[in-house]
């Protein structure tokens, strides 16, 4: 169970972390906005899944013990919510991905068996219904609007799309949380996300690459040298001062 929530909280922290670095230098002010407030959702999601890890360890350790004071290998998160931000596009085209995974994710949780994961993720369902229609607007809007805008984001498409896979390939933690009812099944929900997807894209005049090799490893603990550096920077104070509290 534990791992299985560290899984959930590693990709919201991370992803959050990522739409952060947009704040002051998003392409207009609105979307500044947007995207911090995106950004403070999933960290605020992230917050409540390592509390309730905390509870389920009984170490005395706090939310912040799992967000600052872990190694990139001992995080759970996808490789995909760790690549760098690039262009709007590229942030655009990430956010798509994760969002209409994360959706009907939690919409599977709602009707967990664990009765905190169940509530949470209702609660949750609020916010990431909010992040789907921003990110599936703003696919259309690009992939829709000027030849340059299109180009970048049918460019950012083919080079995002390997990390979209191990989204909804289970692992042997996830198996066994949907064995027990616990967890979200991927492979029922699979072809949901997929229809999402195939009917955003093809509202947006834009063409998913085909027989592509998707890359995996993060929800075991293989990362990109991306996160080192995301953590590098995010864990410099607790790791510098440690203890220390605002």
């Amino acid at each position: 169970m534990k791992e299985y929530l560290l899984q959930l909280a590693d990709n919201a922290l991370i992803l959050g972390h990522r739409l952060g670095e947009w704040c002051g230098h998003a392409p207009e002010m609105e979307l500044d906005i947007a995207l911090t407030n995106i950004a403070l959702d999933l960290t605020g999601q992230a917050r409540s899944l390592y509390q309730r890890v905390a509870e389920l360890d009984g170490l005395g350790k706090t939310e912040d013990d799992y967000a600052y004071l872990r190694d990139a290998w001992e995080f759970r998160n996808t490789l995909l919510v760790e690549q760098p931000n690039g262009d709007f596009a590229h942030t655009i085209v990430r956010q798509f991905i994760f969002d209409s995974y994360h959706y009907y994710m939690c919409q599977a949780l709602t009707q967990s068996k664990d009765e905190w994961l169940a509530g949470f993720a209702v609660k949750s369902l609020k916010e990431i219904t909010y992040h789907l229609r921003f990110s599936s607007e703003w696919m259309m809007r690009l992939g829709d609007g000027t030849p340059i805008s299109h180009e970048k984001t049918q460019a950012a498409i083919e080079d995002i799309w390997t990390f979209s896979g191990e989204l909804t390939t289970l692992n042997e933690v996830e198996k066994v949380m949907a064995s027990q009812g616990i967890g979200a099944d991927l492979e029922k929900i699979k072809p949901a996300i997929a229809g999402k997807m195939a009917e955003v894209l093809a509202a947006a005049n834009l063409t998913a690459p085909t027989g592509t090799w998707m890359q995996s490893g993060g929800k075991d603990g293989k990362h990109s040298e991306h996160l080192g550096f995301i953590l590098a920077e995010m864990q410099f104070l607790q790791r510098a001062y440690p203890g220390q509290e605002w």
